[in-house]
């Protein structure tokens, strides 16, 4: 991965934890996460008029990463309800971090390079850090555990989905622009029983409106990347996010800045430049 690329997956995972937190902290995070996504839709309708549809090619893996983003959504909303975010966010994205590469070796072909392997487990041990530096001091109830694992394998397989469906597309914006209306669809025929689309963004602008900026430019961002840069170091790179939103949680909801927390980032700081080398 060239610095570009790195530079560009590493603001995706800025973005990503910032927008991800901030439904969480809202009053009523499915909701948020419902209007969110109604707003990226709304926001990316004038870009689908200047790139066209994606191809054929594109629409078997446009409907899957649809259907696992769905399971991902509902599996990481059940578990904040469980575990909270500190807890579910870094555990899900270090089981995807693990599972992306086998997927990608199978359904892609090859392996990173030992460098990048390395970097990779150095960032799902710095994922794992922070969740257990959140649960050591209360009990993680099992079901919170499950819909947990669920989340990691249900992003792992949308990673998957939307690396390939890129390649597939031949352009990040065409794909991203349909993937992000075909998810709100999904979100709000899941959320049909609290009414009608647009009632989803009654008391939710202030959260969705700078949260579906984030979102719509963390998702095209890292689909460029995918489009031309090895996939396992970039999806690894972008979950990150969970790093970057224990450093929000320090800097703007004053939580502790433990010393677990300190060798968290670190270590994810050690593996960016191993990404790079693989």
């Amino acid at each position: 991965m060239d610095a570009v690329d790195v530079a560009a997956a590493l603001m995706s995972a800025v973005l990503h934890a910032g927008w991800n937190a901030a439904v969480k902290a809202s009053r009523d995070p499915p909701r948020a996460m419902t209007a969110q996504m109604l707003l990226s839709a709304v926001l990316v309708l004038p870009g689908l008029l200047w790139s066209g549809l994606p191809p054929l090619a594109a629409w078997p893996w446009i409907a899957a990463s649809t259907l696992l983003n769905v399971v991902t959504v509902t599996a990481l909303l059940r578990g904040y309800e469980l575990g909270g975010f500190g807890l579910v966010y870094p555990v899900a994205r270090a089981v995807a971090v693990v599972l992306v590469v086998p997927l990608v070796a199978v359904v892609a072909g090859g392996w990173p390079g030992p460098a990048a392997l390395g970097g990779i487990a150095i960032i799902a041990l710095s994922l794992a850090l922070i969740a257990w530096d959140t649960a050591r001091d209360r009990g993680v109830p099992l079901r919170a555990l499950a819909w947990i694992l669920a989340a990691g394998i249900g992003a792992a397989g949308y990673v998957l989905c939307d690396a390939q469906g890129v390649r597939a597309s031949g352009s990040p914006w065409a794909y991203g622009f349909v993937v992000s209306i075909t998810n709100a669809a999904a979100m709000c025929w899941r959320q049909r029983h609290n009414g009608a689309p647009w009632t989803q963004l009654q008391g939710q602008w202030a959260v969705a409106v700078p949260a579906a900026m984030a979102s719509v430019a963390s998702y095209l961002l890292i689909l460029w990347v995918w489009a031309h840069a090895p996939i396992a170091p970039a999806a690894a790179l972008r979950d990150t996010s969970a790093v970057f939103a224990i450093l929000i949680a320090v800097v703007w909801l004053k939580e502790p800045f433990t010393g677990t927390r300190i060798l968290a980032v670190l270590l994810a700081a050690v593996a960016v430049p191993l990404l790079r080398l693989g």
